[in-house]
């Protein structure tokens, strides 16, 4: 039976219209926009054929009005980490795929590191692959799973094979990574990589800090979040950029940067594209949510790399996006357990140059960036593009059968349905991932996931169910 789901707002061809959408399992079978009347677009059964030919009709679809609750294309969040298998402790398919769904988030893409092995070479990605296969077998993958490889020293020859095993293109770090088994990338083995990766059409993703800038920066241990905002300056990003850059204009490589915290990097990147250079860039939510002025000393539930800085920057973050220096906007989840968040140390108390950095964001971050826009006047459908439709083109899933961040007859019936008139607040205690810390806790925001569980079974983002398959990169 397929689903017909009616809304005053939904977004088509780039603006919320009046429409009617058909879905038929997996896919969007028929949109009628101008009219959110069912009645006026649907046709009576005809069964007529059926009677003479003995055939069983077809059973009228059911119908789901939604009155003015937005619905939006999923969010396709490319930047998550599962770390599954491996550190299952800290995460995994199971409960990162359900804090997805929670937050209107239909797709991610999971890093190749900190589960173990990485995903350094195909048959470590056999091996993730194979624990996601074992969990929506359980009946418990709960949106949409591709996957990243990684490029670390000695692995140039694994990567074509990586690439033509499905993986969505190559991370890299440009200083430490904090795990012993994913090191970074020198000058001369980063220009490698991207020569390699250059001649397959692939694509390199770059958590880029200058481990030169770092070394030089103040280290003090302690709880004191000042002195770990400096221990990550701004020059630790620009000047990795800058390198960063110059080995796009080498190897011509396509390139884009994770995680943009600094917004000193902003005319760098604006120079690169002015170039004509195949680069593109993310942000992140809580860089464009949290400000340094509000956190507080000792809670490692902040700790990011690179950090969350002032609101000034913050407000230059947010230029960049609407100027288009910024194209995407994930969540780098990244939780650990309490032990590696806090040592051990009461709340409060946390060493911040120790403590394990990543903020867990998978449910809270679309919701509360879709609060911060409004705030600023930007509208959703801005919203909307950077979270799906550029994330989606990022990874070439805008195109083929059943693509993705868009609403259109064809395209993959990959919806959330967002209502901006009711309130979420954020309780970590409550959240779906594995580990209940989150940066987001107690926060509440205008704006709410519909939990709407008689659409379990199909392709919209719910409270429920399981309807998660493994994805590769589009040909």
């Amino acid at each position: 039976m397929s689903l017909v789901l009616a809304s005053e707002r939904v977004l088509v061809e780039g603006e919320l219209r009046p429409a009617v959408l058909r879905l038929d399992g997996d896919r969007i079978d028929q949109v009628w926009w101008g009219t959110s009347d069912p009645a006026a677009v649907l046709k009576p059964a005809d069964d007529v054929f059926g009677e003479v030919l003995g055939a069983v009709p077809e059973p009228p679809p059911e119908v789901v009005e939604l009155g003015d609750k937005v619905v939006l294309p999923g969010v396709v969040d490319t930047h998550v980490h599962v770390n599954e298998p491996g550190r299952t402790a800290w995460e995994g398919f199971a409960s990162a795929t359900r804090a997805a769904a929670l937050g209107g988030v239909t797709t991610i893409v999971d890093m190749p590191l900190n589960s173990l092995p990485p995903t350094t070479n195909v048959a470590a990605l056999e091996a993730k692959r194979a624990a996601a296969e074992a969990v929506r077998d359980r009946g418990e993958l709960h949106c949409d799973v591709g996957f990243w490889g990684g490029a670390v020293p000695g692995n140039v020859e694994d990567l074509e094979p990586l690439w033509d095993a499905g993986v969505f293109g190559f991370k890299c770090f440009l200083a430490d990574s904090g795990v012993p088994e994913f090191p970074p990338l020198g000058p001369d083995e980063l220009v490698a990589a991207m020569d390699r990766i250059t001649r397959f059409g692939g694509l390199l993703i770059v958590h880029a800090e200058d481990p030169a800038a770092l070394a030089a920066a103040p280290q003090r241990p302690g709880r004191a979040y000042a002195d770990f905002l400096a221990s990550r300056p701004h020059d630790a990003e620009t000047a990795a950029i800058a390198g960063l850059l110059d080995a796009v204009r080498e190897t011509g490589t396509r390139t884009h940067v994770l995680h943009l915290s600094s917004a000193r990097a902003l005319d760098l990147l604006q120079e690169a594209k002015d170039e004509g250079l195949p680069v593109t860039v993310e942000t992140c939510h809580h860089y464009l949510v949290l400000d340094a002025e509000h956190v507080p000393d000792g809670d490692a539930a902040f700790k990011c790399c690179p950090p969350i800085r002032d609101r000034g920057n913050q407000d230059a973050l947010w230029e960049g996006l609407r100027a288009g220096i910024i194209d995407c906007v994930v969540s780098d989840h990244s939780p650990a357990t309490a032990e590696e968040k806090s040592g051990g140390r009461p709340p409060g108390e946390a060493d911040l140059q120790s403590a394990w950095g990543g903020i867990s964001g998978l449910q809270a971050g679309f919701l509360a960036l879709a609060d911060a826009a409004r705030k600023r006047g930007v509208p959703l459908t801005d919203v909307a593009r950077w979270t799906s439709a550029n994330t989606a083109a990022l990874v070439g899933l805008d195109r083929g059968p059943r693509r993705k961040g868009v609403i259109a007859e064809g395209a993959a019936a990959d919806l959330v349905v967002y209502d901006p008139e009711a309130t979420t607040t954020f309780r970590a205690a409550e959240m779906a991932h594995k580990n209940k810390i989150s940066a987001y806790d107690g926060l509440t925001v205008q704006g709410a996931v519909v939990p709407l569980v008689e659409l379990v079974e199909t392709r919209v983002s719910t409270s429920a169910g399981s309807r998660g398959t493994l994805l590769r990169r589009p040909a």
